[in-house]
């Protein structure tokens, strides 16, 4: 009957060969299982793809805009060094410099009689700025960054040089300073939308000592009074690390009676998306495993009930009970790894499609549908630990079949 002694176990290869004959025997039961799996396993991989695309996309928008980090210190205060530092050492904060009073942050300017922009907004900046990403900050005090609207109507391009002017009433006389600015920069619309120019924290601060009545030797002004020491500043242009720290650099302000305008609103309408998507998602993706454990369960149940006669023979051969444990398992594991591979091959064409139709009027680089490769790896362990699952219960139900019920067939 057989060469095998009668409890010789049966080799990993054996057990692997005949597990695929025996599939690719009963190849109709087989397709039903995998067609089965791959009606739950592509749709899902979908759904999570547009869950996450949507999202990403949406985050993607709030942090390429650096407004949506910004925390805008409302009203005129009083800080001095000591608290600026403390601020610039948060976690929470990203980019921090001071800021003079919102009266002193206009100028002028001018690059000849045809084009001017009267006043222009004049912010301080530094390396790290967000609003720089792609653009060199200001080295020196006569470098400017300009906004695109004000290079547009100034009509100047990055080298090209203006003029910043400056006015103030001294002693019942009007006076007006003059400073050289080179255009090292031009920063895109959709970070700065106003026109205004980007400069160094030493010149703004020139430009209020002025308006104030004091000597300024960078702007070259020897009239008014002596020079003065600065050790505060009245606000500060804060960026937070990240849209998640938003709230919590606002919260930490208002313990210190400082009231600030965030993007809150706009942040906390993007994980509200989130959180709804994820749990239509869950309960969808819940329904549907359920569903297809259940639907896998009584497959593997039915096809080794039908197998019953074949299974005794095998034991009756000198198979163990481990190896019908990884006959099943393997036979399992193969039809889960084809459904899966089919699966994401469906899930690519989708996506595709998708991207294709409804990502049209998206900018560029855009996407509706998307899935990391951690999440593919995921997706697959979950699939391969409910096959084991699925198998470890086919398995438990083989066991109970003893070698003797296949010569009462006999």
């Amino acid at each position: 009957m057989s060469s095998y002694p009668a409890d010789m176990p049966a080799s990993g290869t054996l057990l692997c060969r005949m597990a695929l004959r025996d599939l690719i025997h009963d190849r109709k039961v087989a397709l039903c299982i995998i067609f089965s799996l791959i009606a739950v396993i592509a749709p899902l991989l979908l759904l999570f793809g547009l869950k996450n695309g949507i999202v990403s996309q949406l985050r993607h928008q709030l942090l390429d805009d650096p407004r949506t980090r910004e925390v805008r210190i409302t009203g005129n205060g009083n800080y001095d060094f000591a608290w600026l530092d403390k601020l610039a050492r948060r976690s929470e904060v990203g980019f921090s410099i001071p800021l003079t009073r919102s009266l002193n942050t206009q100028a002028d300017l001018v690059r000849d009689g045809q084009h001017f922009v009267p006043g222009a907004e004049v912010i301080p900046t530094a390396k790290g700025d967000p609003l720089l990403q792609d653009v060199r900050a200001p080295v020196k005090d006569s470098d400017t960054v300009l906004s695109a609207s004000a290079a547009r109507r100034l009509g100047v391009q990055p080298g090209d040089i203006l003029r910043l002017m400056v006015s103030r009433k001294s002693e019942g006389k009007n006076q007006r300073a003059t400073f050289a600015l080179t255009v090292t920069g031009v920063l895109d619309d959709a970070k700065f939308s106003r026109q205004g120019a980007l400069i160094t924290l030493p010149l703004l601060v020139a430009l209020e000592d002025y308006r104030d009545g004091f000597q300024v030797p960078l702007l070259g002004v020897s009239d008014g009074k002596p020079p003065r020491e600065r050790t505060r500043y009245s606000r500060a242009r804060i960026y937070a690390s990240s849209i998640d720290d938003v709230s919590l650099l606002a919260r930490w302000l208002e313990t210190q009676n400082i009231e600030a305008i965030t993007q809150s609103a706009q942040i906390e309408s993007v994980r509200a998306i989130d959180r709804v998507l994820g749990i239509i998602f869950g309960v969808i993706a819940w329904i549907s495993a359920s569903g297809c454990i259940a639907s896998l369960v009584g497959a593997f149940i039915a096809n080794i009930d039908r197998k019953r006669k074949d299974m005794a023979v095998l034991r009756l051969l000198g198979f163990r009970r481990r190896a019908v444990t990884l006959f099943i398992i393997i036979q399992a594991l193969c039809l889960t790894g084809v459904s899966y591979g089919l699966g994401v091959i469906i899930y690519l064409l989708g996506s595709a499609l998708f991207n294709h139709v409804l990502g049209s009027s998206l900018p560029d680089q855009a996407f509706v549908c998307h899935l990391d490769p951690l999440h593919f790896i995921a997706a697959l362990l979950c699939v391969l630990a409910v096959a084991l699952g699925v198998a470890a219960i086919g398995a438990l139900r083989a066991l109970k079949i003893e070698p003797a019920e296949s010569l009462r067939e006999i």
